[in-house]
């Protein structure tokens, strides 16, 4: 399975429309190779590097969705597909926030799961709640990296 984007590369640097110094609209996603047995596919978009004085536990998660129908072939800018529900991100609100990195340059991971069962989830569930319930349901997973500093 891949994720890619039309938009940046793998360990690319994230145009700054998708971050807090330009609109914040998710950028473009790609699936391809999503295995025949998939009954739904899910996303979390998260960055790791964080400062801890901020987020205690190192994590900020930007965005996360779920039970995306698995003959997607990906997300355009700033939507969400038809079905799709999307969970709280790291301000407890529901849908994506872009990149704003407040002291460096900072990787963020959009991660894709293919599993082979829907999520009986609410839109309240976060990051926590949506990888306990993907738990032993995935078949397979995909990974993207891009970086992003902001102008200083």
């Amino acid at each position: 399975m891949r994720i890619t984007s039309p938009a940046f590369e793998e360990n690319g640097l994230l145009p700054a429309t998708y971050t807090c110094d330009g609109v914040g609209v998710n950028p473009p996603l790609a699936f391809a190779d999503v295995p025949a047995e998939a009954k739904s596919l899910a996303l979390i978009m998260d960055d790791p590097d964080v400062p801890r004085d901020r987020h205690p536990e190192g994590l900020f998660v930007h965005w996360t969705m779920w039970n995306i129908e698995p003959a997607t072939v990906g997300i355009e800018e700033n939507s969400v597909p038809s079905g799709a529900i999307e969970g709280k991100n790291g301000r407890g609100t529901t849908g994506f926030i872009g990149a704003c990195p407040p002291d460096r340059e900072h990787r963020y991971f959009f991660k894709l799961y293919a599993l082979d069962t829907r999520l009986d989830l609410p839109a309240t569930a976060g990051k926590d709640e949506l990888e306990k319930a993907m738990n032993g349901y995935i078949l397979a997973s995909a990974i993207l990296m891009v970086r992003y500093d902001r102008p200083r």
